[in-house]
């Protein structure tokens, strides 16, 4: 049985309360007869001054026991006197709360094993360079025998689980082939920084058919697979057709892959997917010993030429097969190569315990939370606007601002608050440009392409209307405010998926 305990913080009130009731009952009793007695034999005044004093020492001590309370003998410790002190040190609790959070979040929920991830990546150099070797031929359109590793996996921003790899495949036009690479004309939308490729013989070679160049009827040919006719409204002539190159390309890679199944099958099982609207994907499931490598993986392959210093033109996404003539002879610029060289020069100018990556792979994990109950078609539209490609061109933007001092560790909570502000204000925008065509603000020890420099400038957004990305941004605001409650309620298994995605 729980003992009664006497409420400090009540009692003294009540009596207080108490002894004011009987001092104006007294100054009642004063002006009726029964008062005017009591003055007539001399009692009156002594027992209102009696009643006087009594109230004053009641109230004194009242407030001595009140000082007395718990929490009201002295501060603790850190808590500023003034109200704006106040809420600033009950900020500051919050955000190590938040942060101690969103620490656990990223050990537990996204950070990769350094050890996993490599071994990851050595079986995918492995196996794709035994298929770009294999598809090496002079004379004709092939692979130029390297690949180029891009993405997430070796921007060290990789988040949950090394199942998927990016890779692009450089392709060496035949000798004496050129391409003519201009701007594609027009504003239509999923076209903005489009490029269009005219195919020509280089002046002079057409004729010299012993000199190892091409005929004109080998040139014909090529002109035949994978060139396509453009209406006059776009610029009229054949143009290098991304879609055939990428049916070509899908072709090659299943030849080479059974060229070298054979050597590869005590090392691994490999197999390709292919699918109309869908990347080339290679899946990798490694034969080992060690369990830490027994992750399966996807790696998707990308035919790119080369265009310029470690620029390449790639097919331009799309989500269904494109018609000749229309999305079919359209390429986009890839500009992975120079930005892999911006995070290497942002990580030498920053501090040596910058959280910038680490901000961004945070915001990844929490943008896959935010969408989980969401409904459709918002679903789909939210992973498209808020792609990785577009969290990690808003952190580049943010790092641009600097100064890098301000990305040490101990701000984590702040910046990544800015970053996801940054986002909200750029989708209630809808503008967010492309970081590297038409920016005057990459700094020059990069050494960028004149082509880049000179480019029209592009946003990221046009393609999505005004209602879809205010959604859009109002989901995305109330993720970070509810940021603690949805890494609660969605906490799991740290692999949860068994195959790639």
């Amino acid at each position: 049985m729980t003992a009664y305990r006497l409420n400090l913080r009540v009692f003294w009130p009540l009596v207080t309360c108490g002894c004011t009731a009987i001092l104006y009952v007294l100054q009642a009793l004063s002006s009726s007869q029964a008062g005017a007695a009591l003055e007539d034999s001399g009692l009156g005044a002594p027992l209102l001054k009696a009643s006087l004093l009594l109230l004053l020492l009641l109230a004194c001590l009242a407030l001595r026991y009140r000082a007395r309370l718990p929490g009201r003998a002295q501060r603790p410790a850190g808590l500023a006197e003034s109200p704006e002190g106040a809420w600033s040190e009950l900020r500051r609790r919050r955000q190590q709360r938040r942060r101690a959070l969103l620490e656990e979040f990223y050990e537990q929920q996204l950070r990769l094993s350094p050890h996993v991830l490599g071994h990851s990546k050595a079986h995918v150099s492995l196996v794709v360079g035994e298929l770009v070797r294999a598809g090496k031929a002079p004379d004709r359109l092939a692979s130029r025998g390297d690949f180029v590793q891009v993405g997430s996996a070796y921007e060290q921003h990789k988040v949950r689980s090394p199942d998927c790899f990016d890779v692009l495949v450089p392709l060496r036009l035949p000798p004496r082939l050129e391409l003519r690479v201009q701007p594609r004309r027009g504003t239509e939308a999923g076209l903005l920084g489009a490029f269009v490729c005219a195919l020509q013989v280089v002046a002079g070679c057409a004729r010299d058919e012993a000199g190892g160049g091409p005929s004109p009827r080998a040139a014909g040919a090529l002109s035949e697979a994978l060139c396509v006719e453009l209406p006059s409204a776009q610029g009229g002539g054949r143009h290098l057709s991304s879609a055939l190159v990428l049916r070509w390309f899908q072709g090659h890679v299943q030849r080479c892959l059974g060229a070298v199944r054979s050597r590869l099958q005590e090392r691994c099982r490999v197999s390709l997917a292919v699918g109309p609207g869908r990347p080339l994907t290679l899946h990798i499931a490694p034969r080992s010993d060690y369990v830490c490598c027994h992750l399966s993986m996807a790696v998707r392959l990308t035919p790119a030429i080369p265009f310029g210093e470690a620029l390449y033109l790639t097919p331009l996404p799309s989500a269904q097969p494109p018609a000749p003539g229309k999305l079919g002879a359209f390429w986009t610029l890839n500009v992975s190569k120079p930005e892999q060289k911006l995070l290497g020069f942002f990580k030498e100018q920053a501090p040596a315990d910058s959280c910038h990556l680490k901000c961004l792979q945070i915001l990844k994990g929490l943008r896959d939370l935010g969408g989980r109950s969401l409904e459709q078609p918002l679903g789909a539209q939210w992973n498209r606007i808020l792609s990785s490609y577009v969290l990690k061109t808003a952190l580049l933007w943010l790092l641009l601002r600097g100064p890098l001092q301000a990305w040490e560790d101990q701000f984590l909570v702040e910046r990544l608050e800015n970053l996801f502000l940054f986002l909200v204000e750029s989708l209630q925008r809808r503008e967010l440009l492309h970081l590297f065509l038409g920016n005057p603000k990459l700094p020059e020890a990069l050494s960028l392409p004149k082509i880049l420099k000179e480019a029209a400038p592009v946003n990221l957004l046009a393609d999505f209307d005004g209602p879809t990305l205010d959604k859009v941004a109002g989901q995305l605001l109330n993720t970070w405010k509810q940021a603690p409650k949805m890494i609660r309620m969605y906490s799991g298994h740290r692999y949860r998926r068994k195959h790639p995605a």
